[in-house]
């Protein structure tokens, strides 16, 4: 059985791809010529599981999305105490290029702004630091947060370089304002150089999941970002991440984000799921107008804006195995002495949960990967067992997601049986055909008398059943 996420995913951008609002960056020559086809997207589990579809391999410049992991880096680097002082954490209502400063302290108004970034940007290493050693330190964390490394687009840089008289402005008047100390004009230089270090979303996403993962790499372990400064950053990006548009933002998506332009877009919903967009034409924010539709849907549709708190999402699975040993009443069961494999669930269950079950039923009784042994070692598995007693509710998009999951084991003409005896599974799930049904029944009991007769025993093979 294949996951139905990665279906699910190219669904999306199909829903999206005929959107043709919106246009690339025209202020930079690079980014205008950017292919407007290109369309990708992507999401990463806080355990390291990535899915993705489209372009994903497509890399293009990270551009402001840069600007949350150097604000985590300056937070590290300076402490909070000191970027405060330099940096506020309001919404500015203002575009993202905008010369502003707080009034009364000089402070750009927050970190997601150009003027805050840049700001940020000087705060990396050391008030000492020579420009080299700034790029060089956001370089190698940014490879650390991707899972791999990353560089720089020489022909962005350039490209943005000879056309960064604004930002070049807003360089020496935080200079003049004495917020940054260091040379404006080296500053700026290196800040345009961190906003053209090229990524994929299957990187973004994985970034983003860092952030998920209170800072801790899902692949690797490694903690990157130290905590209080992810609490810092997700609030940031919560509110100033999508720059004018953060209000319509909250209140439709509901994750925390940030967008560059480029046509990324990051999301870091905590403790669940990062995820990453792609697709060059923005909107008049600097939005990537595609990118926004396919976060709003996915939003939707899995539950994952931020104040859906009508479950909460506490679930674990657990994988066990048993041999069928028929009973005296059906000794020659065509079931006899052949394995079970029952997945069990508990708590609320909603998209990670939903997600985790998808993927132990993948691995279990799909085909062989050779990149992970043991998956497919009961493939021949007669019967599946989905258990639900523990579970004290399904959302919808776990239901979907379920239900999918049962409805392409059914194509596969699997036996599909169902403990549930809260009646939280959606009855209406099934095959292709009519005859195509998953078993439902309120017990274990019942459950083994239906696989291997009336009367039948199991030999536990691991965990208990």
């Amino acid at each position: 059985m294949k996951s139905p996420i990665p279906d699910y995913l190219a669904g999306v951008l199909e829903k999206v791809r005929p959107i043709e609002r919106g246009a690339p960056a025209g202020y930079i020559d690079t980014l205008a010529r950017a292919d407007t086809s290109k369309l990708a997207v992507a999401i990463a589990m806080v355990d390291g599981n990535l899915y993705s579809a489209g372009d994903d391999r497509v890399e293009f410049s990270i551009q402001s999305i840069s600007k949350a992991f150097v604000y985590a880096l300056a937070i590290e680097d300076s402490g909070l105490e000191r970027v405060l002082e330099k940096i506020g954490v309001e919404p500015s209502g203002d575009a993202f290029n905008e010369l502003s400063l707080e009034k009364g302290t000089n402070r750009p108004m927050n970190p997601m702004i150009n003027a805050g970034a840049i700001t940020a940007h000087s705060l990396v290493v050391g008030p000492d630091a020579t420009a080299e050693q700034r790029t060089d330190r956001i370089l190698k964390a940014l490879s650390r947060l991707a899972g791999r490394e990353l560089h720089v687009d020489e022909e962005v840089y350039e490209s943005e370089l000879k056309d960064g008289d604004r930002n070049m402005g807003i360089g020496h008047m935080l200079k003049a304002a004495g917020i940054i100390k260091c040379n404006p004009q080296e500053v700026v230089r290196g800040y345009i150089r961190q906003c053209s270090i090229n990524v994929n979303v299957r990187d973004l996403a994985m970034m983003a999941a860092t952030l998920c993962n209170a800072g801790v790499h899902p692949v690797t372990g490694e903690s990157i970002i130290p905590q209080r400064s992810v609490r810092q950053v997700l609030s940031v990006m919560t509110t100033c991440g999508m720059y004018d548009a953060a209000g319509d933002w909250v209140s439709n998506v509901g994750i925390p984000a940030k967008s560059g332009v480029a046509g990324g877009i990051i999301g870091a919903l905590p403790g669940q799921v990062g995820l990453a967009a792609f697709s060059p034409k923005l909107d008049e924010r600097g939005n990537s107008v595609r990118g926004v539709a396919i976060c709003e849907k996915m939003s939707s549709d899995m539950g994952l804006h931020m104040m859906e708190a009508s479950q909460i999402a506490r679930a674990t699975v657990r994988t066990s195995v048993a041999t069928i040993v028929a009973g005296e009443c059906e000794p020659h069961n065509r079931n006899c002495q052949r394995e079970v494999v029952i997945f069990s669930l508990r708590g609320a269950v909603r998209f990670a949960g939903s997600e985790r079950l998808s993927r132990a039923i993948q691995r279990e009784v799909g085909d062989p990967d050779p990149a992970d042994p043991g998956s497919g070692a009961h493939a021949d598995a007669c019967a599946i067992v989905l258990s639900f007693r523990d579970v004290y509710s399904l959302s919808a998009v776990a239901q979907k997601v379920i239900g999918e999951v049962v409805r392409r084991l059914l194509l596969e003409d699997r036996s599909v049986v169902i403990v549930d005896p809260s009646h939280v599974f959606p009855k209406e799930v099934k095959g292709d055909k009519d005859a195509q049904h998953p078993v439902i029944v309120q017990s274990e009991g019942e459950a083994r008398d239906h696989i291997g007769g009336r009367g039948c025993s199991t030999l536990q093979k691991t965990d208990s059943w």
